[in-house]
């Protein structure tokens, strides 16, 4: 951009300007052209909608749409695999964490599962831990280690598990120098799949699981959604988007069968004081498939939410009045249509179009910008079959257009 006059002909010009101006370019602008530029954007948010694809039988979104809800804030750990600002936390290291977040499974046990320098510790005969929340699809932090001093082979050595919901297990084994069948080697989805690669650290130091876990979904019993987990070890992608096939099990094939929507992670005894810290998890946003609405949605799916979303437009364009109120019911049309707003924006367009030729010739030039944005809606809604091709306001916003020359680039 070599000057501030070039980059106002390309801002008046291109009216559904993104107005993401790169890094470099903010550093070279002065601040009056960013005060313009920011400015300008500020007064086209309206026509925002009208710049990428419309919604279509299975997106309820747009292409780039402002309508879409903005992720919310989290704030991350400050260091690796600390919890986020929106984590549960189960276990931190206190007393307090495993009394008030655990639960043992076993009423008659020889001892109890226990906080040692702020670690929890397996005590063998203890049974299994179960956490008091449950949840279901998730983001899962777990660290745990085996005893430094370690004996045995196979699956006798520092055998322990990680259960989703109580059912899907990820293995917690010894595998730095110890084979055993690999679906049940430490990364795998115990008893359907082993892990890609061994990434373990020697016995003794601590390991670090981060699990994606996906429920299987049915609907009317049948299988719609057969779950997944993803895995890392170690900063190691040991398990991509594995299919659950039921969630395993031991020496028996499982196969796909419904999850409750919502269930507890439990912590394996297996016989060995294996160590657990750092335990947290994430609640994940519901698939398409489980009733989310973003990504791909079923046709039905998606009418529903864009009903919804033209509803909360037209809601909204009736706290406004003249041209704002009118670009915010032609955005609903991108999502519905809908006879009265149709009616309703015609009028709107008419008077829009009465107020514009009634300026005096000498101020007419400071309504081009909004004259332009208009245009560039109702462009959008034609070209995009939201409109007829000879819709009467499009021609008169062209005749307006074409007598002031506002259509030759510059």
């Amino acid at each position: 951009m070599k000057n501030w006059a070039e980059l106002r002909r390309l801002l008046v010009r291109k009216v559904h300007f993104h107005y993401h101006y790169p890094t470099t370019m903010k550093k070279q602008l002065p601040i009056p052209a960013l005060a313009f530029a920011f400015g300008f954007a500020s007064a086209l948010s309206a026509s925002a909608q009208f710049y990428g694809d419309p919604p279509d039988e299975t997106h309820p979104w747009a292409v780039h749409d402002m309508n879409r809800p903005q992720p919310r804030k989290v704030v991350p750990g400050k260091t690796p695999g600390a919890p986020p600002s929106d984590a549960v936390v189960l276990f931190d290291g206190t007393d307090k964490a495993l009394k008030g977040n655990w639960l043992h499974l076993k009423q008659k046990r020889k001892g109890d599962w226990k906080v040692v320098d702020k670690v929890m510790q397996c005590t063998p005969g203890a049974g299994n831990l179960r956490s008091k929340p449950e949840f279901g699809d998730c983001q899962l932090h777990v660290e745990w280690a085996e005893p430094a001093n370690i004996s045995g082979s196979g699956q006798g050595r520092g055998n322990s598990g990680i259960f989703l919901m109580g059912i899907a297990e990820v293995q917690v084994l010894d595998n730095y120098e110890n084979q055993t069948y690999p679906d049940g080697s430490a990364g795998s989805l115990y008893g359907v799949m082993p892990p890609m690669v061994n990434p373990l650290k020697k016995a003794g130091e601590w390991q670090v699981y981060d699990i994606i876990f996906r429920r299987p979904v049915f609907r009317d019993g049948k299988l719609v959604d057969q779950g997944s987990m993803t895995v890392t070890l170690n900063g190691v992608l040991v398990l991509d988007h594995t299919p659950l096939e039921g969630g395993g099990g031991h020496k028996k094939r499982s196969k796909p069968k419904p999850f409750p929507e919502k269930g507890p992670l439990v912590l394996q005894d297996h016989g060995n004081p294996v160590r657990f810290r750092n335990v947290w998890y994430r609640e994940l946003p519901k698939r398409p498939v489980d009733g989310g609405t973003d990504g791909q949605l079923s046709p039905e799916a998606t009418a529903k939410k864009r009903a919804e979303i033209a509803a909360d437009i037209r809601k909204d364009a009736a706290k406004k009045s003249g041209k704002d109120k009118m670009l915010r019911l032609m955005e609903s049309l991108c999502y519905q249509d809908d006879k009265p707003t149709v009616a309703e924006i015609d009028k709107l367009g008419d008077a829009f179009i009465k107020e514009i030729k009634s300026t005096p010739g000498n101020k007419i030039e400071g309504r081009r910008n909004e004259v332009l944005q208009v245009n560039n809606a109702v462009n959008y809604l034609v070209r995009n079959k939201r409109m007829p091709a000879d819709w009467a306001l499009s021609k008169d916003l062209e005749a307006i257009i074409k007598a002031n020359g506002w259509g030759k680039k510059k």
